[in-house]
């Protein structure tokens, strides 16, 4: 776990609720001049704790109406499935986020589609067609209470 100082995870809470905000005004909200804090910044991108910045996006804006997570259980693990299955997820873009899981199914897949008949298409002529796979467990998101979320930063202060 990395050494974090109190000035460095004030600049990390507040970058992830504004990634867009100025190194000037960053400075002013954690207490240090401007220098010092763009060195920490770039510090903090360079090993890797700050990976980017992207612009959130409205999946309802942009039609994206059905949002599931879709359990996937394979056939094998020993036959190159596994391997397999992943490249293909990895050419969808319906498919946002990937995870392997522990229990009863293997994958995990946070898929967004415009409407239902869509996401028929997808898990019936796409996801179900790929090579091992097993069976498939599909969760229709009612309302997203909290999330895409940030990381928990409250254990560095321990």
């Amino acid at each position: 776990m990395p050494q974090l100082d109190e000035f460095e995870i004030k600049m990390l809470d507040i970058l992830q609720r504004d990634g867009r905000m100025p190194v000037s005004e960053l400075a002013q909200e954690i207490g240090l001049s401007t220098t010092p804090c763009a060195r920490r910044f770039e510090a903090l991108h360079g090993a890797g704790i700050i990976k980017g910045f992207a612009a959130m996006l409205s999946r309802r804006a942009l039609g994206l109406m059905v949002e599931v997570f879709i359990q996937v259980r394979l056939v094998s693990h020993s036959d190159g499935s596994p391997e397999s299955f992943i490249a293909a997820v990895q050419r969808m873009d319906e498919v946002s986020s990937c995870w392997t899981m522990t229990g009863d199914h293997d994958f995990l897949l946070h898929v967004m589609v415009p409407s239902v008949d869509d996401l028929n298409g997808f898990v019936m002529h796409r996801l179900m067609r790929l090579p091992g796979v097993r069976d498939v467990h599909t969760q229709l998101v009612l309302q997203n209470i909290k999330g895409p979320g940030h990381v928990p930063l409250s254990h560095l202060r321990r």
